[in-house]
């Protein structure tokens, strides 16, 4: 009777501390993800991250934008593949539900997916509400797409106050802006769109360009960007690997 007592009690002490292991667990990784979002969280309010505030990181983001168009996209895909680059795409939902294919086959390249909401159109000339219902519905695509991870967001335009970042706070997305930007859309010339990239990137920039088929130089530029900014040692990485790796500066609203 006396050696059944102890073995129960070592059953006890094994689940015990296996419940205790487990909580521990689930703790590290609740607090883990609330610091992923807290990042953008200040004392004055949420903010937009612009750049990583580790000057020492040697790495950079490069981040797209689709919102129409299905031609472009491949052919940038083709240049970060032939360069072994990951990158980032912000994708409008209407986007991705038309093109559906072409999603996946941006995120089975390893790129990073982000959200544009649904309908490209600005933040700040829709009412707060209508905003929401934009990215409940953007948010809603991509789940039945089989994206139900996607947080990042980048308004369209970049375009945004204080009302669309505490709701996108709130809706559990981290607001992500840019630090270098050539505007590769307005077609400038292919030497104006390399010359401003490599002259304003340094570590942890976060450099937009675009994949959307309005786009004529930003291929051929790419070819040149790439070995150019790998030439300085500068890695680069996607954005939440941007976020995870370093601490990061935000952007104001004015």
């Amino acid at each position: 009777m006396q050696h059944f007592f102890v073995v129960k009690m070592n059953k006890w002490k094994r689940w015990l501390i296996v419940l205790v292991m487990a909580l521990f667990a689930a703790i590290y990784l609740v607090t883990q993800t609330l610091g992923t979002f807290s990042v953008f969280s200040t004392e004055n309010g949420p903010r937009a991250l612009i750049k990583s505030g580790k000057d020492d990181s040697k790495q950079v983001a490069l981040t797209f934008n689709i919102s129409w168009g299905q031609e472009k996209v491949h052919t940038i895909l083709d240049v970060l593949d032939k360069q072994k680059v990951q990158a980032t795409f912000f994708v409008s939902g209407e986007w991705a539900e038309r093109h559906p294919e072409i999603v996946e086959k941006i995120t089975e390249a390893n790129h990073e997916l982000g959200m544009l909401g649904y309908r490209y159109k600005s933040y700040v000339e829709q009412d707060i509400e209508e905003v929401r219902k934009d990215l409940l519905r953007a948010r809603e695509v991509f789940q039945k797409l089989g994206y139900s991870n996607v947080t990042l967001l980048r308004p369209p335009s970049g375009q945004f106050n204080e009302d669309v970042l505490k709701l996108a706070e709130n809706m559990g997305f981290s607001v992500i802006y840019w630090s270098v930007n050539p505007n590769d859309w307005k077609n400038p010339g292919t030497e104006k769109i390399v010359n401003h990239v490599l002259e304003n990137t340094s570590s942890g920039d976060i450099i937009l360009l675009h994949a959307s088929d309005v786009i004529k130089q930003t291929e051929t530029a790419l070819t040149e960007i790439i070995p150019a900014i790998k030439k300085d040692k500068l890695t680069f990485i996607t954005i939440s690997e941007l976020i995870s790796n370093s601490s990061s500066e935000s952007k104001e609203v004015k």
